[in-house]
């Protein structure tokens, strides 16, 4: 099963797939939080999404609470702070668990390839980041850290999306 076959439903409940989400977009996928030290990321990402967001490319937000309980709030908690704190246009999806027994079937795949410095496995902290191709294809794999404006993801995402 490739992972655009995934179900997982939208932050406002409708179910859908991964690859209905992308329709056929490149896209960065990325675990948020709305209470992280790396929160303010969200408006790279929403720069990101509007600079590049059309229809070769969008970003993805997967909100997920397994990092020190930082995502805690319902769907509409985290869609009103996402859109009044930082102006969020970018799809958001359930909350999921990205790490252990119960992590979603797309993190089954996504946790495969190697980040910038190689490192493959688990998911090490909330705003990972995973690029993949309009096929769903990990293009690659950026630490948390790594800020959305970062000059190698950016060139990463104009060499699937275009300029």
């Amino acid at each position: 099963m490739s992972i655009l076959d995934a179900p997982i439903a939208r932050l406002d409940g409708s179910p859908a797939t991964l690859g209905e989400i992308l329709g056929g977009r490149a896209a960065l996928l990325v675990n948020v939080a709305s209470r992280c030290g790396l929160t303010p990321q969200y408006a790279g990402l929403e720069a990101l999404h509007e600079e590049h967001g059309d229809a070769a490319f969008t970003v993805v937000g997967l909100p997920c609470n397994q990092f020190l309980g930082q995502e805690p709030g319902s769907a509409e908690e985290i869609a009103e702070f996402c859109s009044a704190t930082y102006g969020v246009t970018f799809p958001m999806t359930e909350k999921i668990e990205v790490n252990g027994d119960g992590r979603h079937p797309i993190y089954a795949e996504l946790t495969a390839a190697p980040d910038e410095n190689g490192e493959t496995g688990d998911v090490r902290w909330n705003f990972e980041k995973f690029l993949v191709d309009g096929d769903g294809a990990v293009v690659a794999r950026f630490s948390p850290q790594v800020e959305p404006g970062d000059p190698a993801l950016v060139a990463a995402v104009r060499g699937v999306a275009g300029p």
